[in-house]
């Protein structure tokens, strides 16, 4: 496996070194093993949330130097890995391992429970035939969750190192025929317990966002607006519309950004807050295209009406002549009669006629004679004239008044307004 700078880091470990400090272990030989295992904490993350570190210091007896709660640093670590000292003649691996598992390995000594999913993993250094039995032993630390890592040097009996190893045997099992290669095992082991960071690598997959989380593991994140889709890896826009909090008055429209805009419907524009809208003054902007008059409605739009005496047309803009008589052009001098939408009449008062320019009217001759006579009679017929003249005009202004009302009736049907 090739390392990368930047993108190996250590998973985290409850880790117990068991070191073999018999005599056959000479004293240059015991430094080279100290200076082994401090180069495998070297290559750690040392913390109380990343690896701990304890060791466990054996010949004939066994001695734990310190404890996984013990150091968080690794100047600390080192430190007193380096203050260890040989103990004694005799190599009591089986009782190494025991010790470990029932004392190194506890809760309370800083061991993280089973629910942290922490690896548990020993690893024993030994040059010599253990003394004791170490099959049954090492098995029972394998089945409590210990990963056992052998490494045997110099003298070390092979089939002893399978026996303590757990499987794949070629992968926890490691010999060396002196003390002074011991060194480059170190660079093995942290090979072992590297974790190659996929979103530093970039081989992640992620669309948007890469998160690591420790030991090679990584998940995808979505960036502001986007959700992750069902595979975990690429994301879509998230339709805040749909969600019914955009606060948009009338239209949200979705962006390619996972966010969103507010419209406003035709008629209407967009109020500062972005949100609210207002009906736009359309006949004010003069393009309404109504030839007399433009009426603004609520809804936003606006119609046509036209002046009175004029009729909208079809196209609900222009304006057509309903009753020319009202437009005040008709030049008659008494009584102006509409006979249609375009065309209309002269009328005159009673006791007065209609002259040939079809608009001025003059006095009837027997007007004048009745009102200018002096017979005994003339009272008489005077006060009989003016009955009948009387009974005329109030027939006349009935005629009038239901025209008016049969126009403005038209009116209201057509949608006119006043």
């Amino acid at each position: 496996m090739l390392f990368f700078a930047g993108v190996c880091k250590s998973r985290p470990l409850d880790l117990v070194f068991i070191i073999d400090s018999s005599r056959s272990v000479r004293p240059l030989e015991f430094t080279k093993v100290k200076t082994f295992v401090s180069r495998i904490i070297d290559t750690l993350d040392i913390g109380a949330a990343d690896t701990r570190v304890a060791l466990v210091n054996y010949a004939s007896t066994v001695k734990i130097e310190f404890q996984l709660q013990t150091y968080a640093d690794k100047q600390s670590l080192k430190q007193a890995v380096a203050r260890i000292t040989p103990l004694s003649t005799g190599t009591m691996s089986g009782l190494a391992i025991q010790t470990a598992m029932d004392e190194a390995f506890r809760v309370e000594a800083g061991a993280r429970g089973p629910t942290s999913n922490i690896p548990k993993v020993a690893i024993i250094v030994t040059d010599g035939r253990p003394q004791d039995q170490v099959n049954e032993v090492a098995a029972r630390a394998r089945a409590t969750g210990i990963e056992l890592y052998a490494v045997g040097v110099d003298r070390a009996d092979m089939e002893s190192l399978k026996m303590m190893a757990s499987e794949p045997l070629d992968e926890h099992v490691f010999y060396v025929e002196t003390y002074g290669v011991i060194e480059k095992l170190s660079s093995r082991f942290q090979e072992t317990f590297c974790a190659l960071d996929p979103c530093a690598l970039g081989t992640h997959q992620c669309q948007h966002v890469c998160v690591s989380d420790g030991e090679g593991r990584h998940h995808c994140e979505c960036s502001q607006g986007y959700t992750l889709n069902a595979d975990k890896r690429t994301c879509a826009a998230i339709d805040k519309c749909a969600l019914g909090t955009h606060g948009c008055e009338h239209i949200c429209v979705n962006d390619r950004t996972g966010s969103y805009h507010c419209e406003c419907h035709e008629g209407y524009t967009l109020n500062e807050d972005r949100k609210t809208c207002s009906a736009q003054d359309k006949c004010a902007f003069g393009t309404h295209g109504c030839q007399h008059i433009c009426v603004n409605d609520r809804d936003g739009s606006h119609h046509c009406e036209c002046y009175e005496g004029y009729a909208l047309n079809a196209d609900g803009k222009t304006c057509a002549v309903q009753n020319k008589c009202v437009l005040g052009t008709h030049g008659c001098q008494h009584l102006c009669v509409s006979d249609g939408a375009a065309s209309y009449h002269c009328d005159c008062f009673p006791g007065y006629n209609l002259n040939e320019d079809k608009k001025t009217c003059s006095a009837i001759e027997e007007a004048r004679r009745l009102i200018s006579t002096e017979d005994v009679c003339g009272c008489e017929a005077t006060l009989a004239y003016q009955e009948k003249v009387s009974s005329y005009l109030q027939r006349l202004n009935t005629k009038h008044i239901l025209s008016g009302r049969f126009s403005a009736s038209a009116r209201s049907q057509s949608g006119y307004y006043t």
